[in-house]
């Protein structure tokens, strides 16, 4: 069995998809489609910069979106590959969710970027800057992480916002409790804690404006019918029904991404390959959860021609 996975914010550089849509008219018209949606030039963004542009979340999230739907499209096209035929699951790390929906046939390709862009959008405005921060805790397993968190809080909001892999836990939530738990990372048994370079603190209880947002914003496009089952990063687990696609949508806004225990929800039913699309972040992180995996991270025309060869 076989799942399809999707990067989220962080997987973004200058250049990205830039070779592929030289290689491909399918990916140039997933760039096309995309800008189109957003009445903006997102992929002159992504293959020229400035990368301070790029990397605000409004663009961040639809550009990585788009780069792997790019690369599925050829992999679909140039490859002769259908995902519904190929993948048994799809999932996604934060706004990947949204971009595995995509590929699930959830919601168009102009749907899924309007929505990323409100996302990213809501989500940053959310917080004034400075308020909130975020930490990667290396070296911290999900039980050391949740312990700091509690010791760091202090009346603020200091929660584990993404449980990636066996050895790093990321914690968001206000500025003065973050600084406190990189500060304390020692006592608790953890290498090290490292700010995060990020415009806002993700996955915390600080989001709940962008939860209301995005609650809103689905509302008016909700997701339909799913080719092929995703697991959710709230629950770790398999979901198929639209209405509830919807409603963890939004819960994942706030919640937590159950990254490691997705994996491992997806290795326990079956899934012994995995595919990540448009970024070979989610890929270390699965070796580092699941033994005995194959795992493989596919971005260019290069990685597509081999993966098309092994489906």
């Amino acid at each position: 069995m076989r799942a399809f996975v999707f990067p989220g914010q962080g997987s973004q550089k200058v250049g990205m998809g830039a070779d592929l849509a030289e290689a491909s008219s399918a990916a140039r018209e997933v760039f096309q489609e995309v800008d189109d949606a957003l009445g903006q030039n997102l992929f002159a963004i992504m293959r020229d910069g400035p990368e301070e542009v790029l990397t605000l979340t409004e663009n961040a999230q639809p550009a990585i979106m788009a780069n792997a739907i790019a690369v599925l499209r050829v992999l679909e096209r140039e490859g002769g590959i259908s995902l519904a035929d190929k993948a048994d699951f799809v999932a996604g790390h934060s706004l990947g969710e949204y971009t595995a929906l995509c590929a699930a046939g959830a919601f168009s390709l102009a749907d899924t970027a309007r929505l990323l862009k409100l996302r990213g959008q809501a989500m940053q405005a959310a917080v004034p800057v400075g308020v909130g921060a975020m930490c990667a805790l290396l070296g911290a397993d999900i039980d050391k992480a949740q312990a700091l968190a509690d010791a760091a809080a202090e009346g603020e909001v200091c929660t584990v916002a993404n449980d990636n892999d066996p050895g790093q836990v990321v914690l968001s939530g206000h500025k003065g409790a973050i600084d406190r738990a990189i500060g304390l990372v020692k006592d608790f048994g953890i290498k090290r804690g490292v700010l995060l370079a990020v415009s806002a603190p993700f996955h915390c209880p600080l989001m709940q404006p962008a939860a209301d947002a995005m609650a809103e914003a689905l509302g008016k496009t909700p997701p339909g019918a799913l080719r092929v089952p995703l697991y959710a990063n709230v629950t770790a687990a398999m979901v198929s029904d639209p209405g509830e696609v919807r409603r963890l949508l939004v819960e994942q806004i706030c919640g937590r991404v159950r990254w490691r225990e997705s994996v491992i929800a997806m290795k326990d039913a079956g899934v012994d390959g995995f595919v990540e699309l448009g970024g070979k972040v989610l890929g270390p992180m699965i070796g580092r959860t699941v033994n005995d995996m194959n795992v493989a991270s596919v971005v260019g025309l290069a990685d597509i021609e081999a993966i098309a060869k092994e489906l």
